[in-house]
């Protein structure tokens, strides 16, 4: 995108990262929001989300001038309802601009606008340009709640408003309270969050705000590293960087950490150089070997542990996996958290991610603004080993459905039954959910792009049933899901989205 002067107020097209480029409005940025080192940059508010960040200049492109453009490359659902919140916008200031012109020739007097500086590439203050009937969040502002944050929208003129929490789809499900006070701005994390405990000594805590929908989070000021940039972690460190965390990247094939570098990623050479040049590391990898082997390999991360440094494994991993690995690392002084998500590609992509921890609470605490940048909501479950047990107990339950979902689809097709009628009525009762909804339209219309690879669920349901044996618990369902699943990659299913279930009943 070519380079632009823009000033407070202007509307734009901004593109971060490998986001498509999405309509926001130039804004001043809160006083204590440092502008990021050596980028010539403008902050921008997004319409449609309540996301917004530092934008590269090259990266901006004013919107009425693209408009067309944009609106042709662009078709998704989310885009359309940007731009309608756009339009909306600009009907209301103009509407706005009618009533005070009026007023203006009742007067017999024209209204004189105050001109406003353009913004030039090296303008290091954003704030001083800062128009004053624009209402900003700083240190003097108290910080809106949860609740008023999620009613905010573009088409309010970017002015907070009050609306029940209820309201807002991504939080139907997984808010833990909707009777917090609104929390100061000055306050740490820490208390901006809601903690619920239960009888077993597990902990549950609710950010204050999730980043996927306002993106407002002060980034912590230690060094992050991530090891794995596959399906989950691509997405997770978008997240972090689109946050402002400073980050670290690995990854076994090195190629693919190149377009994170463009976006501001450092890059570590191996896993023990990662590991030791950074305050933090996670690592997210596909199953307990390659879990154990970026540890405990040839230049692993063991290598790079000194007293203090961190290490959360976001895997999804047996629990005999996470003692062991948890074990060598507190063995080396350092401090030890896992952390594996629920979710998909594209909810990390979204930064809508559920996060499990176990482990060291205080690194828990310490990884507050990470948590905040990759999920929704994230839950502190008491000692290691405890989150790996509860998301492979989930993984299961979602495997077992995925594989009688295709059941049904295939029964309906064997007795005549339309299989688009039976998803319809499916989404128009109890078990309706966009997770329904979306892998069955795409097992209708072929598409097998993987979301959540097969072999991943498979490998899931494996260690669950595992698990239960361990328990001397039965676990019949999903015993019988997985070897249903197991045909599937016989069928030469592995790579492909865990909804590829279904071939295994066509073949």
């Amino acid at each position: 995108m070519a380079t632009v002067h823009l000033r407070i107020g202007d509307l734009v097209w901004g593109k971060l990262g490998r986001y498509p480029p999405w309509p926001g409005k130039v804004v001043s940025p809160p006083k204590d929001l440092k502008k990021p080192r050596g980028k010539k940059c403008h902050f921008v508010k997004f319409f449609g989300t309540e996301d917004h960040a530092w934008i590269k200049v090259e990266q901006l492109k004013p919107y009425h001038a693209h408009k067309e453009e944009m609106i042709k490359i662009n078709k998704g659902k989310r885009f359309q309802q940007a731009v309608d919140a756009v339009e909306d916008f600009l009907k209301k200031a103009k509407g706005k601009e009618q009533n005070s012109e009026g007023k203006g020739d009742c007067k017999g007097k024209k209204a004189v606008q105050k001109p406003l500086k353009i913004l030039e590439e090296d303008d290091e203050d954003l704030s001083a340009l800062k128009d004053p009937s624009e209402k900003d969040l700083t240190d003097s502002d108290p910080e809106p709640s949860t609740h008023e944050r999620l009613g905010a929208g573009p088409g309010s003129g970017f002015k907070w408003e009050t609306s029940p929490v209820k309201d807002d789809p991504h939080f139907h499900h997984f808010l833990l309270s909707q009777s917090e006070k609104p929390a100061s701005s000055m306050e740490p994390i820490s208390k901006r969050l809601k903690i619920l405990e239960d009888d077993s000594g597990s902990t549950s805590i609710q950010a204050a705000d999730s980043t996927a929908i306002n993106g407002s989070i002060t980034p912590t000021d230690k060094r992050i590293g991530f090891l794995g940039l596959g399906l989950m972690g691509s997405g997770i460190v978008s997240n972090l960087l689109k946050m402002g965390h400073v980050v670290t990247v690995w990854n076994r094939t090195a190629e693919k950490c190149d377009l994170f570098i463009q976006e501001g990623a450092r890059l570590g050479r191996t896993p023990a150089e990662v590991a030791s040049m950074c305050d933090i590391t996670f690592s997210c990898v596909s199953d307990p070997k390659a879990a154990r082997d970026l540890v405990l390999g040839p230049s692993g991360v063991l290598q790079g542990i000194r007293p203090g440094k961190c290490y959360v494994e976001m895997s999804t991993v047996d629990p005999e996996t996470i003692t062991e690995l948890s074990q060598v690392i507190t063995s080396r002084g350092g401090r030890f958290l896992e952390a594996p998500v629920a979710g998909s590609q594209q909810l990390s992509n979204d930064g809508m991610l559920v996060i499990l921890a176990a482990g060291d609470r205080t690194v828990y605490e310490d990884c507050s603004s990470c948590f905040q940048a990759m999920g929704k909501t994230s839950f502190f479950l008491g000692e290691a080993g405890n989150a790996a047990r509860m998301m492979l107990i989930l993984n299961m339950v979602q495997g077992s459905f995925m594989a009688t979902i295709a059941e049904g689809l295939t029964l309906a097709q064997a007795t005549g039954q339309s299989q688009q009628t039976f998803l319809d009525i499916l989404c128009q009762g109890q078990m309706a959910s966009t997770f329904v909804d979306q892998k069955c339209q795409n097992i209708l219309q072929g598409n097998f792009k993987p979301d959540y690879y097969l072999k991943h669920i498979q490998k899931d349901l494996r260690l669950a049933i595992s698990m239960g044996d361990s328990a001397n618990h039965p676990t019949p369902m999903a015993a019988a899901a997985n070897e249903v699943y197991k045909r599937a990659k016989a069928l030469d299913q592995s790579d492909n989205d865990m909804s590829a279930v279904y071939r295994a009943y066509i073949h």
